[in-house]
């Protein structure tokens, strides 16, 4: 296999070719760390490159197999989210107001190294994740390899450009209100947002009032299968345990979903929201597909209480941004935007974060009451194709926010539930923007959407396409 097609194989298929020989882990690392090299001065996925680090990793696997060793990911090279500690390095979280470095590496990193991944670098998001859009004053825009003009989104928006653009074969992000989605969605990759408490956040505990989780981003549903089932899994410390799936993930995304019964909405959570009509157009054509794959398909919309989202959602993430701007070695160094979404949180009372949480309690069970209804729940990802780099710098912060949550009206409310919920590519606009769908799944159920994604994907590909002059 020509090194260029390894490096866009994926994950799963650069651990086989690994496996059989077809290539050296130094080669494809080598490959890889070569065109960050030559691409990411335009898209600016990375914060850093591990480059011989990464190299010194490869030899070491090449030599573990050499004995006849073996592991999951052995020798497959993977980045991580700059959320995600690393021994030695400050957890920068897209801010250059952390200098304290970290003893040891997190859960997520030390598992995939005793997977035997060779870890190439660490991928860009926005301050503290803040924003569906990766972009800073200090460190420029993140940019979508489709339409270097658009974002790929935020906040895992490094991670999602490297696995798009063939710069790692998978990626680590994490999604507090979209943000392994959103970026998903931007970029063409698959997506998939994990169960709260699937994957340890070990040391960080709870982030974000319980809203955050960590998983996979990727180019197949096979790669997500596999990098997940490495990750997956809590510590006795971790404040909340999913139940355990019922199979491998490797073996749902190999195992067809049967018939199920899919809802389909097209109806915001956010009240007053419009959906792009490009975006209407591709979730009723996968609803098409899905009754062609022999599924019934029926309209229905979830009940969303709270349509403002002032109770359920802006009290936690505004308080939580305050007491992440607090948490910081030098606070007074964020950016303005970032100070004045402190600001506000500050002035959140902490009765209404309490009652905000009960009120989340609420609001899932009453969510979830779709799901008597149907297996799956089918939505927009986005409410509007990828939005273009600086779109929204030149408003105010509130007007911003404001912004996002319209953006992201479909997507917040299932990390307030917890539920499994991927983001499926669906397609292009017309001039050549990625457009997906969101499948959303009963509480800890990802091996239902992985079967079903795996079916869409065999039923139309999206893998094979590369974006042009990568």
């Amino acid at each position: 296999m020509d090194l260029a097609d390894a490096c866009f194989a994926g994950a799963a298929a650069q651990a086989d070719l690994l496996r059989a020989g077809e290539l050296s882990s130094r080669e494809l690392v080598d490959a890889t760390l070569r065109r960050i090299d030559r691409h990411d001065r335009e898209l600016n996925a990375y914060r850093l490159v591990f480059a011989e680090q990464a190299l010194e990793h490869a030899a070491a696997a090449d030599e573990r197999r050499a004995r006849g060793e073996d592991a999951p990911l052995l020798g497959v090279p993977i980045a991580v989210k700059e959320d995600s500690a690393i021994a030695g390095l400050p957890t920068t979280t897209g801010t250059y107001a952390v200098d304290q470095l970290e003893p040891s590496d997190s859960e997520v990193v030390r598992r995939l190294r005793a997977a035997g991944a060779v870890i190439v670098g660490r991928t860009r998001m926005p301050e503290l994740g803040l924003w569906p859009y990766t972009e800073s004053a200090f460190a420029g825009a993140t940019r979508n390899p489709w339409s270097p003009a658009h974002t790929s989104g935020g906040s895992s928006g490094g991670s999602a450009s490297a696995v798009c653009a063939g710069l790692a074969g998978a990626a680590i992000g994490s999604d507090g209100a979209g943000s392994i989605r959103i970026p998903a969605a931007s970029t063409g990759v698959y997506g998939l947002k994990p169960q709260r408490g699937r994957v340890s956040l070990h040391p960080s505990g709870e982030l974000w009032t319980g809203m955050v989780v960590a998983g996979p981003l990727s180019r197949h549903v096979r790669d997500w299968a596999l990098v997940a089932d490495q990750i997956r899994g809590s510590l006795p410390s971790d404040p909340v345990a999913a139940i355990p799936p019922r199979t491998s993930f490797v073996e749902a995304a190999a195992t067809p979903p049967g018939k199920l019964r899919v809802a389909v909405s097209l109806k915001p959570w956010v009240a007053g929201v419009t959906v792009d009509q490009r975006v209407r157009s591709a979730v009723l054509g996968m609803a098409e597909l899905l009754r062609e794959l022999g599924h019934e398909v029926i309209e229905r919309d979830p009940t969303l209480l709270d349509p403002t989202t002032q109770l359920a959602l802006a009290p936690r993430y505004l308080s939580s941004a305050a007491e992440a701007v607090a948490a910081l070695d030098r606070p007074s160094a964020v950016e303005r935007r970032t100070r004045q979404v402190a600001a506000m949180g500050r002035a959140v009372p902490r009765w209404l974060v309490v009652r905000s949480r009960r009120f989340g309690e609420r609001f899932s069970q009453v969510a979830n009451q779709i799901f008597t209804h149907a297996d799956v729940l089918l939505t927009p990802t986005l409410t509007r194709p990828p939005i273009r780099v600086g779109e929204w710098q030149g408003r105010s912060t509130l007007t911003t926010l404001l912004a996002a949550n319209r953006y992201t009206a479909f997507l917040p409310q299932w990390n307030i539930a917890g539920n499994p919920a991927a983001s499926v590519p669906a397609g292009f606009t017309p001039d050549g923007l990625p457009l997906a769908v969101q499948l959303v799944g009963r509480p800890h159920d990802e091996c239902t959407l992985l079967s079903l994604s795996s079916q869409i994907e065999q039923a139309r590909p999206w893998a094979d396409q590369r974006p042009p002059g990568f």
